[in-house]
């Protein structure tokens, strides 16, 4: 698993998987790390999707993972679930952004 740096984070590539152009520029970085995340836990990588929704808060990124990976994203009493979501949101407040992020089925 290789480390991200900012420079990267800010100006990587958005998959079409990532949701690219859901909410144009805004929540880039931290739909980014949670690609980059979600991914790294899965079993199935490429069964992740994620849509990313503008409100007048910030954004909300919805997390599709395989049924088979549910208990990995969530984990138990959804301690991995959390720390996504905190990861993510520091992520959006480096954007003076509010990020959050939905885990669906």
């Amino acid at each position: 698993m290789s480390d991200f740096t900012s420079d990267e984070l800010e100006h990587a590539d958005d998959d079409d998987d990532a949701g690219a152009g859901d909410s144009g520029d805004r929540g880039t970085i931290s739909r980014n790390v949670l690609t980059y995340v979600a991914k790294a836990i899965v079993d199935e990588p490429e069964s992740v999707v994620i849509h990313a929704e503008d409100d007048r808060r910030g954004v909300t990124l919805r997390l599709h993972v395989a049924p088979d990976d549910m208990g990995k994203v969530i984990g138990r009493r959804g301690r991995v679930a959390q720390a996504i979501r905190t990861v993510v949101r520091a992520a959006g407040a480096r954007e003076r952004i509010e990020a959050s992020v939905d885990i669906v089925d």
